[in-house]
């Protein structure tokens, strides 16, 4: 999982995408047991950490909120070279109250759904310059602070970006902080050679995110890092978010029903009737073929 050699600074250098799960509906119902300023505080001394092991080290954090995506903080930007923690929770703290602002018109049952396929996306762009615009880089991984539940309206969107992560040699590091598993997530850390997490006790968080997810590339050939007990690769229908071991599949857009459906919810495709097996059988017909005189 590393990219060309000859492109490399070392193989102890590394570029961190961090995602930053935002949202403030699951925020809400997970106060008593992880406050989001609790969060912040472990999530920074762990960014500090990742600084620390190596000067060349580099950081990208981007917030995946209800309605929008956006970067945070980059330490490769000469301004945030002073005040890194300020800065960071400044941008941070605009950007929750616009996201916040753009969900008080909404009225959303549980902890909603954040945009992880926007976040991705914007990961593996960032990723991508990186590429083609330095002749030496780091080697790039995605760490997901991730606690709301899976979106099925994303599913398509976040298989492309895995797909894509998968194809460039990025794993995708996941750290669920929600009180389910993400199938999403599993899969991701799955396809793309990425470790899987989903923390057992809160309060020590910055433990875990510094014993696991601080090493670098090549430090993780030689340690025992946690393995996923199992990942669920059954789909799971859009329409009511239920695992499914057959169902329907829009051909425009590949999204999954457990009824058939008159028309695509994701894409608005108008879907024909099922045939029954009555009206599809037709009387044979013999066919003429042309006689040699």
């Amino acid at each position: 999982m590393t990219p060309v050699s000859s492109k490399l600074y070392a193989d102890d250098v590394s570029l961190l995408m961090v995602l930053i799960d935002t949202n403030p509906f699951f925020w809400n119902s997970a106060q008593s047991t992880l406050p989001f300023s609790k969060f912040l505080t472990h999530v920074l001394a762990f960014l500090n950490s990742i600084l620390l092991l190596n000067q060349m080290n580099q950081v990208v954090v981007i917030a995946a909120g209800y309605n929008s995506c956006g970067y945070i903080f980059d330490s490769s930007d000469p301004q945030n070279q002073n005040k890194r923690a300020e800065d960071l929770l400044h941008k941070l703290e605009e950007f929750v109250d616009n996201d916040q602002e753009l969900c008080r018109e909404e009225s959303v049952d549980g902890p909603g759904f954040s945009l992880l396929s926007g976040s991705l996306s914007m990961a593996l762009c960032y990723i991508q310059r990186v590429f083609r615009t330095v002749p030496l880089h780091p080697q790039p991984r995605i760490l997901c602070l991730h606690g709301s539940p899976d979106g099925p309206g994303q599913y398509v969107a976040i298989m492309n970006s895995i797909f894509s992560a998968q194809r460039s040699m990025v794993p995708i590091d996941s750290c669920v902080l929600g009180a389910q598993h993400s199938a999403f997530l599993q899969q991701a850390s799955y396809i793309t050679g990425g470790v899987y997490l989903k923390p057992q006790i809160f309060d020590g968080l910055f433990q875990y995110l510094s014993t696991v997810f601080a090493t670098d590339l090549h430090s993780r050939y030689f340690l025992q890092l946690p393995k996923p007990a199992g990942v669920d690769f059954r789909a799971s229908c859009f329409c009511h978010k239920n695992t499914i071991d057959m169902g329907y599949i829009c051909s425009v857009c590949l999204s999954i029903f457990c009824k058939h459906q008159k028309k695509c919810s994701t894409c608005g495709s108008v879907f024909g009737q099922a045939q029954t097996q009555n009206s599809s059988t037709t009387p044979d017909r013999k066919m003429k073929m042309p006689v040699d005189g």
